[in-house]
């Protein structure tokens, strides 16, 4: 089977044209499709990603395409176009801007004019006749930021994908009229997953400029080429390509409009931003050890403009920190870790239900407990943010996403007052450092007495279960 992307002509003629081709260069690959891709299934983060990407096998995406090219699977499959125009619709707008939209913040109206993105926002609240009229007589694309604060099947989708690559998971709709294309050629520093919900849209890809981008910019005609690829998207269809891939999209005349939903991920998730946040801890740790890092730099270094002569110097003391962390079994992560955790989506219960509260039996010390909700907690090793003293004691802190607010999700800190709130519920359980293998006895077991729990007495045992059941982070079976 082969579902990747062909080659199409440099100048393709008409859209139509250019689809019958696309029909019988992925013939091979849509017979498959029609026969194995299935509605999304919430089983696991693992499943779910299976559903994604199907009938392409993970192992086979992570092996040839991911941060490597894109991938485009076209699908003739009726129950899967259905689905997808379930998630979003151009008819959901009347009733979401009932709800409270503002221009900006969840809402923009856009056009491609000269190869430049022309912003077209009123002020304040989003209008619906408005938004419509900007819609058919200016031909402008409606941008919708994160759906999956109102949408809850895209809140299922994200908060599965966020547990299955350990990275936030955003996205955005965008509804364009036909003969109309709503932004310039463009990168992105995001991993993309592109779902076509409604009507078709026509994509060029081109050559990266900046392989794995760490910025989002537009590029003018004249520096990206002849596209790479060029293909029409039709419901049901998937498109992914990595950060850094330059791409344009327009509306084809005789379709009334296009939907669909862009997820991306993998934002400032690479190893130079792991060892920007790790390193720190590990010059830390081995401090208290090495006295070589301990001693003092030279006279004046830092009124020198030039630095040659400490350079070698410093490629020595990174050569021991190398050495060190090879025999490190556990790498401390200052931010990432902790800003994942606090900003993700909560579970989707498939409940109205905002805020989990515990359930079922009291732990007592001859209870059996199994950890909850494992993807969205994890646990740290810190200096203790309640003691302002000098010495500061290293803590055990347990981090969780289960009273995160859906809301809010991706979009920001609104207010200091919120931003306070939010991380003080982050930082509701807080441990010394002796419950850290107890800690990882739960995390690590699928069942645990709590007698047997590696703490000196039962109180303590008893103590922590009881900690982590108030959070709803483990349950009594």
């Amino acid at each position: 089977m082969d579902t990747r992307m062909r080659n199409m002509p440099k100048k393709g003629g008409k859209h139509a044209e250019m689809g019958k081709e696309i029909q019988t260069q992925c013939k091979r690959a849509k017979v498959e499709a029609e026969s194995s891709a299935s509605i999304m299934s919430f089983e696991s983060p693992d499943s779910l990603f299976g559903s994604l990407i199907s009938p392409i096998k993970q192992e086979v995406f992570f092996r040839e395409y991911w941060e490597q090219k894109p991938l485009l699977v076209q699908r003739n499959d009726p129950t899967l176009a259905a689905y997808y125009q379930s998630l979003f619709q151009l008819s959901d707008l009347k009733e979401l801007c009932s709800q409270g939209l503002y221009y900006g913040r969840d809402i923009n109206i856009c056009r491609c004019v000269n190869g430049r993105k022309k912003v077209l926002n009123k002020e304040g609240k989003a209008n619906y006749m408005q938004l419509k009229k900007d819609f058919d007589q200016k031909k402008a694309t409606i941008q919708f930021h994160q759906p999956q604060r109102f949408k809850e099947e895209l809140w299922a989708i994200q908060e599965k994908l966020e547990c299955y690559f350990g990275s936030l998971v955003g996205s955005n709709v965008y509804i364009t009229p036909q003969g109309s294309q709503g932004l310039p050629p463009h990168y992105d520093d995001v991993e993309v997953f592109i779902l076509q919900l409604e009507g078709e849209k026509h994509w060029r890809l081109y050559k990266p400029t900046v392989h794995l981008a760490r910025e989002y910019n537009v590029e003018s005609k004249d520096i990206i080429g002849n596209p790479t690829h060029e293909f029409i998207l039709k419901p049901g269809d998937l498109l992914y390509f990595p950060r850094g891939t330059i791409h344009q999209a327009d509306t084809p005349l005789g379709i009334a409009y296009s939907t669909h939903v862009t997820i991306s991920t993998y934002q400032n998730n690479s190893w130079g931003d792991f060892l920007l946040d790790a390193i720190p801890g590990l010059v830390f740790d081995t401090a208290k050890e090495d006295v070589a890092l301990r001693r003092s730099i030279p006279r004046q270094l830092l009124m020198q403009v030039d630095i040659a002569d400490s350079t070698k110097k410093m490629s020595s003391l990174l050569r021991r920190l190398a050495d060190r962390l090879e025999n490190t079994s556990e790498l401390r992560s200052s931010d990432m870790k902790k800003d994942f955790i606090m900003n993700r989506l909560p579970p989707c219960l498939g409940c109205d239900s905002d805020v989990l509260t515990p359930g079922g039996k009291l732990p007592k010390i001859d209870s059996k407990i199994r950890l909850q909700f494992r993807d969205h907690a994890v646990i740290t090793v810190e200096p203790d943010q309640e003691n302002s003293d000098e010495i500061r004691r290293e803590m055990v802190y347990v981090y969780h996403s289960l009273r995160n607010r859906r809301e809010t999700h991706m979009m920001g800190t609104e207010d200091d007052s919120t931003s306070e709130e939010r991380t003080t519920q982050t930082h509701g359980l807080r441990f010394p450092l002796s419950y850290l293998d107890a800690l990882k006895q739960i995390w690590s077991s699928s069942t645990v007495y709590v007698k047997e729990l590696n703490l000196t007495s039962d109180a303590e045992k008893v103590n922590l279960a009881l900690s982590l059941w108030t959070e709803c982070l483990i349950e009594v079976v």
